[in-house]
């Protein structure tokens, strides 16, 4: 139904912006912390804090860092932390068979977080690119991005990640069919209350490039991902692939990246109604960032503004590396 208004005097739009309290009564959309997962790299070592050049502000860390992380969003109300692991160069193979290691970086951080902090969802990353020679999320043979064989491993993947207690998995891979795959071995294998949070929407983005850069992945791509990522121009096929991963089993997915498709966001929540996110990608956050520190823009006012604005185009949470200082500006009141 379209809202009705009387014309001036009678209807005054300004008459609910003259004061905070009106302001207030008549906001429409907010933000709270709950909203909020918060995307963390973590590296080999102990007590290591590493910044990363592209993305200022934020570090890879070591697992022991990790845990003070996920302390830290815990006792700031933020419900979520997603973990990206940076693997050391010399254990990426053709094969990726680090990627099912129940050893690797990533598992010992999930198993330390889930010791430490039990009550924070820990949120994985399922694709192979962090553990692939050739830097794609897939088995790559003659230049080609196998789909079939990709699924196999990220199934075992998935299965390992479960085991050592993560809440969510994140297929990130965009390979048709790894969704019912997945949740068809996580029901045989008994992890049936393991979350899915499908990239089913994850476009062939330029804003990726600091991300590629945070998990070693940049200098190892050949190539590019097209053709197992969206294509930017298409909007429909975001839908018919949402509608697929949730007949799949999808508990939740995902439009990425975040702020140059807000469109695909709400379109998403309008057709399927379901538990949806954005991802505000590591471009977007350099950004923004970069910006901040040059003087050009309020980093502060732009880094809400910007995750109001997902809300407001549907999304029922954000990751976003901004998480940590989102959450102290809303614990403080922020308006």
């Amino acid at each position: 139904m379209r809202p009705i208004s009387a014309p001036v005097p009678a209807t005054r739009f300004r008459r609910m912006r003259r004061s905070a309290a009106l302001r207030a009564l008549a906001q429409e959309t907010y933000l709270a912390v709950g909203d909020l997962i918060w995307p963390v790299f973590v590296r080999d070592g102990v007590d290591v804090v590493e910044p990363i050049a592209s993305m200022p502000g934020v570090n890879r860390l070591s697992v022991d860092r990790v845990v003070k992380a996920a302390e830290e969003a815990a006792g700031l109300g933020i419900p979520a932390i997603c973990l990206f692991p940076y693997t050391d160069p010399a254990l990426k193979t053709e094969g990726c068979e680090e990627a099912w290691n129940p050893d690797n970086i990533a598992n010992r951080a999930i198993r330390a977080i889930k010791a430490a902090v039990p009550e924070m969802a820990v949120m994985t990353d399922i694709a192979l690119d962090p553990y692939n020679i050739n830097g794609h999320d897939g088995y790559v043979r003659d230049g080609i991005i196998l789909n079939d064989e990709t699924i196999e491993a990220l199934v075992k993947m998935a299965l390992v990640q479960a085991e050592c207690g993560a809440d969510i998995l994140g297929p990130s891979d965009m390979m048709d069919g790894r969704i019912g795959a997945i949740r068809q071995a996580l029901e045989s294998a008994g992890h049936r209350d393991v979350a899915i949070l499908s990239y089913a929407a994850k476009y062939a983005s330029a804003f990726y490039g600091p991300f590629r850069d945070a998990v070693g992945a940049s200098g190892a791509l050949k190539g590019d991902k097209k053709t197992y990522q969206m294509n930017p121009a298409n909007g429909d096929e975001a839908l018919r692939l949402v509608e697929r991963d949730l007949r799949e089993g999808a508990d939740m997915v995902m439009v990425k990246p975040g702020m140059p498709y807000l469109d695909i966001c709400r379109r998403v929540k309008d057709a399927f109604g379901a538990p949806t996110y954005a991802y505000q990608v590591s471009g977007e956050y350099a950004m923004i960032r970069g910006a901040a520190l040059n003087g050009w823009v309020d980093g502060d006012k732009v880094m809400m503004e910007s995750l109001m604005c997902f809300k407001r185009a549907g999304c029922d949470g954000i990751l976003t590396y901004f998480a940590p200082d989102v959450a102290r500006k809303l614990r403080a009141g922020w308006v």
